[in-house]
């Protein structure tokens, strides 16, 4: 199980407003079934490291037949292989440190 956060960056639009993409990256998130959360800078991802990276790819190629010149991905990834990671367990962690 990995937590990935990942972004990406149209450029070459015309234009300073990603919304649109942002807009379509969700909608293919949503459709592949992959427990996710939209911030306002990126998506986090959880689930199956193949699969997310899976997505990410194929994200990051519809982007590019949108009439973009030029994307920039980036990805941080959050995977370990000692105990079950999620989103939430590493929210829950930091707000016990801040309630000591």
């Amino acid at each position: 199980m990995a937590v990935v956060e990942f972004s990406i960056v149209p450029v070459g639009t015309g234009s300073p407003s990603v919304g649109s993409y942002v807009v379509n990256v969700t909608k293919m998130v949503k459709a592949s079934g992959i427990k996710h959360q939209l911030t306002p800078m990126s998506t986090i991802l959880e689930g199956d490291m193949d699969e997310i990276l899976n997505l990410i790819a194929r994200i990051h190629k519809d982007t590019l037949t949108q009439g973009v010149q030029r994307v920039l991905t980036s990805i941080k990834i959050d995977d370990r292989s000692d105990k079950p990671l999620t989103m939430e367990g590493k929210v829950q962690r930091v707000e016990k440190g801040l309630q000591k």
